[in-house]
């Protein structure tokens, strides 16, 4: 038996971004091209672990693995919301790595869970503590289908009351760093050993009589893989770990924790040298390779260790990163400090006491034991239909509660979600108070205190503020974290009219703009008119506005003017009744038939004055809709006039250019702007026309066209995939797959390169099914020839995979 085990754990995080009040992340222009840095990171590394390559020497792909399914790792609940929704594929191959971590593990899954949003324990009260840790682990059963037997801390920072909580809650095992670790003893002994032997587990008893296994991962090896340029080279990774073992006989363990990003984020191609070197490491048998789990259950602790109070992985003073001026940052301008992180903790420690108070005034009267339906209330958070809200109420509420009273009860309950989120460490984590990580914690704090404030007579924000005054930024322009909220908070708190107004911009454009959903809010018209004069429309309606989350719902009228490009003026009011609706929508009507826009605008003035809005109120993603809805018209207007003029002297330009005349910069311009949009609109059209595609490549290498490829990469690997994916559904149609091979090659003569890893997953898995005899079909034989041609394109050697199946066969 092979006493040397290996574990390599990633721990997969980032903040949440998501609008405290959308509950969607917005456009982030730092992110190009990518909508968000959730979108970016997933794309650069959580979906690439689920599909990673390993070359051959000719670097030429020869398999294609799950690196999750190999190592330990954890994700945070938050991050997997997002992925639920936003990459559903990167969600469910985590959840069935996970799975086949079971069976290579015997029975141990590799995913750990994780403290809920990322708060620093030591630094929060213990009833925040638990809380964090069952909706961690509530989180985690119901994603992965079973109990988690391990749990990562944020910035695994420690103290004995979180380590009870854990074994409290059934938590048998956690990962520090092991600076953390106080002294070390073999059980039996009565002499300590300060620090720590990475290599073993130890037995941590704890004050109550509990027990919980600690792992202290091999800190130099960490760092080699997250600084010092580890995963450049797999087999320089896997030869680094396995100098990480003793000379002796007995069972040992080398493990490694970094943030999971440096696989393929931080670190580019990473998610490649870790499966490399996990295969290098298995295939000449230098390892075992385990999880935490499986090692814990296998090799007995003989050792027992205490660990240090308060401290963590990234700092050096402890926990004093996220509360003090202690020295830790990560850069900006000589001369400045973070002593702007202790009246940030102090502000929102006071808030959450008031938000205590408030929670437990308000709740008690409509569920009898708050605390307790708080730490439930993930439930909730995890599937927000009607049926199961009214299932949570019915536990945990009096009887008979009213809708009004269901409604508060979830308000308030919203309000302490938000009171964890505004301590996601993340907010201490930089170097300036004015940070995204930092505005981002005070806009949960700003809907926490909203929430409150709506839902008793406290009235929190002004000793809120008096509190961030305290906090310097090291902008001068800036000012003190008073002027961060009101400038970048305040301005943009959201109401149920804020959000009819972006309905009302919405059914401008829409098919059926009676009933629509913006973001997490449902909109329905009572009652509903759109007329259009040319480019000018207008509407006007009664409509019911209501959270998905909150339940809250309100009634208004509203009416919206467009005038074309951003140009729109629109207002609200209290909700008409029958007759005022008739009345006032019949005086706008008539206006606007008359195209008298500026009696139009006195009407609006005049009955919708509740709040008047323009283009310059919307959300960002909203804006870019509106815009978007103008400028295709207006390409396609340009496109007409281009293509006039590229049809008028295409001949004269055809014997310019045989004769090397010369041609016209502006007439170049214009042919390379018609080829360029003919090119992304076949790629993109429902109906794909290869033959049209022939005859634009030929177009391109007449005319030496220069290419937007950005943006026809992007539509032609969109094109590719659909594909792929329609033979996939139905595979006795082998058109798809033949129109692949076509365009690949029509590409190749364009010099073309689209991204193309959902290609090779697809032929990968498609010729194994096929080798392994999993997939049978009539014509395999030809469809394989097919396959093999796609995947000698797309640079993958199929002789691995096809021998290597054969041979299990």
């Amino acid at each position: 038996m092979n006493n040397k085990f290996l574990c390599i754990h990633g721990h997969f995080y980032q903040p949440p971004r998501e609008n405290a009040w959308l509950e969607e992340i917005e456009i982030q222009p730092s992110a190009h091209p990518y909508h968000d840095w959730n979108e970016r990171i997933n794309e650069e590394c959580y979906a690439s672990n689920t599909h990673s390559r390993i070359l051959n020497e000719e670097f030429k792909i020869i398999d294609i693995v799950s690196n999750y399914s190999k190592i330990s790792f954890n994700f945070g609940p938050t991050l997997l919301s997002w992925m639920e929704q936003n990459a559903p594929d990167t969600h469910k191959a985590i959840i069935e790595a996970d799975k086949e971590s079971v069976k290579n593990f015997n029975g141990h899954g590799s995913a750990m869970a994780q403290v809920y949003n990322h708060i620093i324990m030591p630094l929060a009260n213990k009833r925040d503590k638990e809380t964090q840790v069952k909706w961690g682990l509530y989180d985690f059963k119901k994603r992965y289908g079973r109990p988690a037997e391990g749990i990562w801390l944020a910035e695994s920072a420690v103290d004995t009351e979180t380590l009870e909580i854990c074994a409290d809650n059934g938590i048998k095992f956690t990962v520090l760093a092991p600076s953390q670790a106080k002294r070390f003893r073999k059980i039996g002994d009565e002499h300590w050993t300060n620090g720590i032997n990475s290599n073993f587990h130890y037995t941590c008893n704890l004050p109550s009589g509990k027990k919980i296994v600690l792992f202290f991962y091999d800190g130099d090896r960490s760092q080699g893989v997250a600084f010092k340029g580890l995963l450049e080279n797999g087999k320089a990774f896997a030869d680094d770990l396995i100098s990480g073992f003793q000379p002796t006989d007995g069972p040992q363990l080398v493990h490694i924790a970094t943030d999971g990003e440096s696989y393929g984020h931080h670190h580019k191609n990473g998610d490649m040298a870790l499966a490399y070197a996990i295969r290098y490491i298995e295939n000449n048998n230098l390892a075992r390779i385990t999880n935490y789990s499986e090692y814990m259950h296998t090799v007995d602790a003989v050792y027992e260790a205490e660990i240090h109070e308060n401290s963590s992985w990234s700092c050096a003073h402890g926990v004093e990163r996220w509360k003090s001026d202690c020295g830790c940052h990560t850069g900006g301008m000589e001369g400045w400090n973070q002593a702007w992180r202790a009246p940030l903790r102090d502000a929102l420690n006071n808030l959450r006491e008031q938000l205590i108070k408030v929670f437990e005034k308000e709740m008690k009267p409509l569920m009898p034991k708050p605390w307790e339906a708080r730490n439930a209330y993930v439930e909730v958070m995890l599937n927000r239909t009607k049926a199961n809200i009214e299932n949570f109420i019915s536990k945990h509420a009096t009887n008979g509660l009213s809708e009004t009273q269901k409604t508060k009860a979830i308000r308030l309950l919203e309000m302490q979600r938000h009171a964890q989120l505004m301590f996601t460490s993340c907010g201490w984590f930089f170097n300036e108070l004015s940070g995204i990580e930092t505005v981002q914690i005070l806009q949960y704090a700003a809907r926490a205190i909203q929430l409150a404030e709506s839902e008793s007579n406290a009235k929190l924000e002004n000793a809120f503020l008096a509190d961030l005054d305290k906090a310097k930024s090291n902008i001068s322009d800036i000012g003190t974290g008073k002027d961060i909220y009101q400038k970048y908070i305040s301005p943009y708190k959201l109401t149920l009219t804020q959000v009819g107004m972006h309905y009302a911009v919405a059914s401008l454009f829409a098919n059926n703009p009676k009933t629509l959903t913006v973001l997490n809010y449902d909109c329905e018209s009572i009652k509903y008119e759109r007329i259009n004069a040319g480019i000018q429309k207008l509407a006007i309606g009664s409509t019911s506005v209501s959270s998905k989350v909150t339940l809250s719902q309100k009634d208004f009228s509203f009416v919206v003017l467009y005038l074309g490009q951003h140009h729109l003026i629109g207002g609200t009011t209290k909700a008409l009744n029958d007759q005022e609706f008739g009345d006032i929508s019949l005086e706008l009507t008539n206006a606007f038939g008359r195209s008298n826009i500026a009696k139009v605008t006195d009407l609006i003035k005049e009955h919708f004055k509740e709040h008047n809005f323009s283009f310059f109120h919307m959300f960002k993603d909203e804006q870019l809709k509106l815009v978007n809805q103008f400028l295709n018209q207006s390409e396609d207007q340009a496109y007409e006039s281009y293509r006039k003029i590229y049809d008028i002297n295409y001949n004269i330009m055809n014997v310019m250019a045989l004769e090397n005349l010369g041609i016209p910069d502006i007439l170049r311009k214009n042919l390379e702007m018609v080829i360029n949009i003919e090119l992304k609109d076949n790629l993109m059209a429902p109906e794909f026309d290869l033959e049209k595609l022939k005859h634009l490549v030929h177009e391109v290498n007449k005319w030496k066209v220069n290419l937007d490829e950005e943006i026809i990469n992007k539509a032609l690997q969109n094109l590719l995939d659909k594909l792929l994916d329609s033979f996939e559904q139905e595979p006795v149609k082998t058109d798809p797959l033949k129109n692949v091979l076509s365009i690949l090659k029509l590409a190749n003569q364009i010099k073309l390169n689209p991204n193309l890893i959902n290609v090779q997953n697809s032929i990968f898995n498609l010729s194994k099914s096929i080798y392994s005899g999993k997939l049978t079909l009539d014509n395999q034989k030809a469809i394989l020839l097919i396959l093999e041609s796609i995947a000698e394109m797309v640079n993958i050697d199929l002789s691995f995979t096809r021998d290597n199946v054969l041979v299990k066969k």
